[in-house]
């Protein structure tokens, strides 16, 4: 069975649109009429068209008609890189032209379609027609136009309805075009031609994975499709291709995202895996600050709720530009990065620093922890998590220095490192607890999250807390859950399963927790979270933000095709294949590339 075969219907157009790489574009089903989505945000027109998330689709209420005008009704198949529609007047193929443009295979015959559009003015011609508004849009076909409508609902202000009846011959196509440019792409190309390029296209994509054990490769896969059908061209402040979190939920680049985004691209494609740091440093403000997030129409470096500060994102970008290195070799772009991510590391030294000689966060949202009960004292917070990426990136400071050539940075960079695990151990370590605990005021933040527990990863923690530390993660009444780990304990009485940071388990945040219980020699430990997490990723047909730690279930909030889950999916797939094939066994290994077919 092929990959493609594979992916048969998990594109389900309902709660899985079908899209392509760095299209905007996403098309759902919604009962027997397709709309088409758009995957912007539009913050300027938010007060005229709503959320991004809550808005009415560009085009809706899209449907075929026979012969005599009446809707088909329609059965689908789909696949990554066509959906076919089964009607009695015969099959419709849907595809990608290109970004912004879907190209329809029309069956050879007499047959229609009808849509509404959001549009303020437009016209018909003799090949279809145009609309122009926030975005413009244009349908064209070669096929013999019978009746062309397009009337702009008076009644329904800012709507365009449009009914079209036409004879098809054989090869027959429709062009759909949305666009933002005041250019239209209306030239027809042949349908069979551009379905098998883009089947040869996904099949490339998925040929470039690296091997797993079969009984991951089908989850393995999807999340491959969500890594490449994610992905945003470059437009406006987009200045590279890159992954958003969810095309869905959250269009956007967000910092910490983008690292472990291109942990899995590595695996496939160096210059896209670089290019998701690249476009994080883009837009450096001149004080080395980087911002949360950056969408096409701006960033987000300050927010005023729920205070007011700079908003920015964990330090772990020498870390993921390491291990891009280290998969890639490529030392250029160690030398590329190297100064920007000083710069960005001496302004949390420089601009972040408690009284007590560690950083602090001053804006809940700095952390990705978003709604943590960390926070719920208030801000600012010294916080081990913080301290323990900074220890880590001045630990990857000092590595690539040395490989670029710099020993007195080296040097200098591997002081720190160690200075900064020692001020965590004296200023944060809480004897009593035996954990590393947050500040505020002065004062310890009175809840129990893993974060506590996460300096192991530095590899500085003395043996004995070490020890301690562990025992607590491994402790099922805290952390070790069926579905490990929560992000506050389950005995803590902050703890709710299903509310984002207060309980769920984020599959991002277990990465961490495999490399540092692999850096203090719990292989073993390591395997069974590495496990776990592949388990519980693997229970859904999509895959989600974050999960219930107790059941393993999606958490009503937790957004789908979820783009950092994926990554570490296919990360920790790799891990596991390479450690079982290395280590216990010679088990069923899948190609990605099967050519068998089903």
């Amino acid at each position: 069975m092929t990959s493609l075969e594979r992916l048969h219907n998990r594109i389900d157009l309902v709660a899985v649109p079908y899209t392509d790489r760095g299209s905007r574009l996403l098309l759902f089903r919604e009962g027997q009429y397709l709309s088409v989505r758009l995957a912007e945000r539009w913050e300027k027109w938010q007060n005229e068209y709503g959320h991004y998330r809550q808005r009415p689709p560009i085009i809706e209420k899209f449907r075929f008609l026979d012969s005599e005008g009446n809707p088909l009704d329609f059965e689908v198949d789909t696949y990554p890189h066509v959906v076919k529609l089964s009607t009695a007047a015969g099959m419709f193929g849907w595809t990608f032209a290109d970004v912004e443009t879907m190209l329809v295979r029309l069956p050879a015959g007499k047959c229609g379609f009808e849509f509404q559009a959001l549009g303020e003015s437009g016209g018909t011609d003799r090949r279809g027609g145009t609309m122009h508004g926030k975005r413009n849009i244009a349908y064209t076909t070669a096929a013999e136009i019978l009746s062309n409508k397009l009337t702009v609902l008076e009644a329904d202000k800012g709507r365009i309805r449009v009914s079209v009846q036409l004879q098809a011959q054989e090869g027959d196509t429709l062009l759909l075009n949305v666009t933002p440019r005041l250019g239209f792409n209306r030239s027809l190309p042949t349908a069979d031609a551009l379905i098998e390029r883009n089947r040869l296209t996904w099949e490339t994509w998925f040929n470039a994975a690296p091997p797993v054990l079969d009984e991951y490769m089908e989850q393995y896969l999807y999340a491959w499709w969500i890594m490449r059908a994610g992905l945003l061209n470059q437009r406006y402040f987009f200045t590279r291709e890159a992954l958003v979190p969810s095309k869905i939920h959250y269009i956007g680049v967000w910092q910490w995202d983008q690292f472990f985004h291109a942990l899995a691209y590595r695996h496939i494609d160096t210059n896209l895996a670089e290019d998701q740091i690249r476009i994080v440093l883009d837009h450096q403000r001149e004080d080395g600050m980087l911002p949360d997030a950056i969408h096409d129409e701006g960033l987000v470096r300050r927010l005023n709720f729920p205070v007011e500060a700079d908003v920015t994102k964990p330090p772990l970008i020498a870390w993921a530009a390491l291990k891009l290195y280290d998969h890639s070799g490529h030392l250029d772009f160690l030398e590329e990065v190297y100064e920007p991510i000083i710069r960005w590391h001496d302004w949390w030294l420089r601009d972040n620093r408690n009284d007590c000689g560690l950083c602090e966060y001053r804006h809940p949202f700095s952390s990705g922890l978003d709604d943590s009960p960390l926070w719920d004292d208030g801000m600012p917070v010294v916080a081990p998590d913080l301290n323990t990426y900074l220890c880590l990136q001045s630990e990857s400071l000092a590595r690539i220095a040395s490989l670029i050539g710099d020993g007195a940075a080296a040097a200098k960079f591997l002081q720190e490192a160690n200075d900064r695990a020692k001020q965590m151990t004296d200023v944060l370590w809480d004897d009593k607890l035996g954990i590393f605990k947050s500040l505020h005021l002065n004062k310890t933040v009175d809840v129990m999250t893993p974060f506590s527990l996460l300096p192991l990863i530095t590899g500085r923690v003395p043996e004995e807390m070490a020890k301690r530390l562990i025992a607590r993660l491994t402790d099922p009444q805290q952390f070790w859950t069926e579905h490990k780990i929560p992000s506050v304990a389950i005995n803590d009485p902050k703890f709710d399963g299903n509310k984002m940071w207060r309980g769920p388990m984020w599959p991002n945040i277990n990465h961490l927790f495999v490399e540092a219980l692999t850096r203090v020699g719990r292989v073993d430990l390591a395997g069974e979270l590495r496990r776990s997490t592949l388990r519980t990723i693997q229970s859904h047909k999509d895959i989600y933000e974050y999960y219930n730690p107790l059941d393993g279930t999606r958490p009503p909030k937790a957004a789908p095709i979820f783009g950092w889950s994926s990554a570490v999916f296919i990360d920790l797939a790799i891990q596991e294949t390479r450690s079982y094939t290395d280590g216990a066994g010679t088990g069923a290994v899948s190609e990605v590339n099967s050519q068998a077919t089903s």
